[in-house]
């Protein structure tokens, strides 16, 4: 099989040939169609995440190491004990995948397992043509979904449609969405199908808030632009339940926060990085809950696909390179020139 590898963090992607593996037990082979290219790709090349104050936490990667966790494929061969699965379907793989074994495991968020075993992270990913996947259970079959489009399900739709539900129940008006890349575009159309709310968006970029008021937000507001925080609270009536940050920076945290009623929660999923800075006195006092919100469960998977294959999650803007582009997709996806999603094609 071939795969494009990173060498060692921070370097430029090499195509490796490679014996293609053999499933086993329950394991099943899938041969990579598609393949999302997702923000978590740049840290994850990189290494590290951002902790702000030059500190950064270091990935414990192999080398190399395949990227790819948004992976959309053809079901090639099946281990000996492996069901309810059959050679030919094509399907999402779910890549969040714990032990199986520890008491986080066995609530059901194998997603926040200590010992995880990540597709795209630990173990190959999509960015080869072939993926081992252990077991039929994190395979999940799409109806009517185009290629380009269904393994972003498995990750920016998971991770919104978690992030969305944690910051339930919402009324008119009452959800915020700060960052309108390809997981905030996920977020509108979740919020949506879901919830039945045409959130308020929030973005730097004039070309992100014009593409969200087209996805169906009900505003689109720049934070740079003085009067910002107050249209929000005309908008809101200064009830806003929840704000849900897909970027993950001190500067969307210090702006989001404000636009919160008392009680509100602030769910924190992008990863983009630095510290919190937030007044402490003003967290009792307003009575506001700040949460972290990572990716999402099996479960969550299972209700999301259910929302997907009932044709209620309107399809988001995708663009599609080849596999072979992977280097420069990466880069492109850093400086911000993609708008929505990016999916790698393999031959």
């Amino acid at each position: 099989m071939k795969a494009y590898q990173v060498p060692s963090p921070g370097l430029p992607l090499e195509l490796n040939e490679m014996e293609t593996p053999k499933p086993s037990g329950t394991e099943v082979l899938v041969r990579t169609i598609a393949c999302g290219l997702c923000h978590s790709d740049v840290h994850i090349h990189e290494g590290a995440f951002d902790l702000g104050n030059g500190n950064k936490l270091e990935l414990p990667l192999p080398s190399p190491y395949t990227l790819g966790h948004e992976i959309f494929g053809e079901v090639v061969e099946c281990g000996e004990d492996a069901n309810n699965v059959t050679v030919g379907e094509q399907v999402i793989v779910y890549p969040w995948i714990g032990c199986g074994a520890c008491s986080i495991c066995n609530s059901g968020d194998e997603h926040l397992c200590n010992a995880g075993q990540t597709i795209g992270v630990l173990k190959t990913g999509g960015f080869s043509d072939h993926v081992v996947v252990p077991h039929s259970k994190y395979l999940f079959k799409p109806t009517n979904v185009p290629a380009h489009l269904a393994g972003s399900y498995a990750c920016s739709g998971l991770t919104a449609y978690s992030a969305l539900k944690k910051g339930a129940p919402y009324h008119n008006n009452s959800m915020i969405i700060v960052g309108a890349g390809g997981v905030g575009m996920m977020g509108i159309q979740i919020a949506k199908a879901a919830y039945d709310i045409n959130p308020i968006v929030v973005d730097v970029d004039q070309a992100k808030l014009d593409a969200a008021l087209e996805q169906g937000a009900s505003a689109a507001i720049n934070p740079t632009h003085e009067d910002a925080l107050m249209k929000i609270f005309e908008l809101t009536g200064g009830e806003a339940s929840a704000a849900i940050d897909f970027v993950g920076s001190e500067q969307s945290v210090a702006f989001g926060i404000n636009t919160l009623a008392k009680g509100g929660k602030y769910i924190i999923v992008g990863l983009f990085g630095g510290e919190l800075k937030v007044p402490l006195p003003m967290i009792p006092i307003m009575e506001r809950k700040i949460l972290g919100s990572y990716v999402g469960s099996p479960q969550d998977m299972k209700e999301l696909m259910e929302l997907v294959n009932a044709g209620k999650v309107d399809p988001i803007p995708v663009e599609q390179r080849p596999i072979s582009e992977v280097n420069a997709a990466l880069a492109d996806l850093k400086d911000g020139k993609v708008l929505g999603r990016l999916s790698l094609i393999h031959d």
